[in-house]
């Protein structure tokens, strides 16, 4: 499906957009209904987990997932979103079409009902999400080995580098202090994935705290 978009520019916020989003999600026909039971936007891109059940109260049967205890069927969807000359528009596909966006939180994730083939593009990109959200979410003065160099746009590689910030008029921005070299640069959160914690700025921080965390490490 190719990418639809409001040419009555009605929706022109985070609210407008989620309660499209949920609108989207919320429908019925003459055998089954489908309703949204949670949605999260991660960058531009909407996640959504969606219910199905029965009107006649028989259980749902589908190819894809087994069905719940009460007899429903909750898959995960992505809606792809962006703005063009001020309208709105979306592209959706289903979690088993083989979405390349794959940051669905991992409360998203819990909602959804079990998958029958562990082989199902499905499967893959739920490991994906879950991949995802493994990655550490460093804390300023933390050094950090990553999993491989990183090369850079100069040609120059990093591997060791300390969490710091610069500032950009009132907001303070995340960035990297390279260890050799001491130049600073931005990375991305996929380039930590794999990355491994060499001291904690908590512990540096505090010579008690360092003790304490060094004898949990025992």
């Amino acid at each position: 499906m190719g990418w639809l978009f409001y040419t009555d520019r009605r929706i022109k916020s985070y609210a407008d957009e989620k309660a499209e989003i949920t609108r989207l999600c919320t429908f019925e026909t003459d055998n089954r209904k489908t309703e949204l039971l949670k949605a999260c936007k991660v960058g531009s891109t909407w996640y959504a987990a969606a219910r199905v059940t029965n009107l006649h109260g028989s259980p749902v049967e589908d190819a894809t997932y087994v069905t719940d205890p009460d007899g429903s069927v909750t898959f995960g969807a992505v809606f792809l979103a962006r703005y063009d000359d001020g309208c709105w528009g979306y592209k959706d596909m289903e979690e088993s079409a083989g979405p390349v966006e794959s940051r669905a939180p991992l409360s998203l994730l819990a909602l959804l009902s079990e998958l029958k083939n562990p082989e199902s593009y499905a499967h893959a990109w739920r490991q994906r999400c879950r991949d995802w959200a493994s990655i550490p979410d460093y804390q300023e003065g933390d050094r950090i080995k990553l999993a491989a160099p990183v090369t850079l746009t100069d040609g120059s590689t990093c591997q060791i580098v300390t969490v710091t910030h610069y500032s950009r008029g009132r907001q303070k921005r995340r960035c990297y202090r390279i260890e050799e070299t001491g130049a600073l640069v931005r990375l991305s959160k996929a380039t930590l994935a794999g990355s491994e914690l060499l001291s904690s700025a908590k512990g540096a921080a505090s010579p008690v705290l360092a003790e304490f965390l060094a004898g949990q490490e025992d």
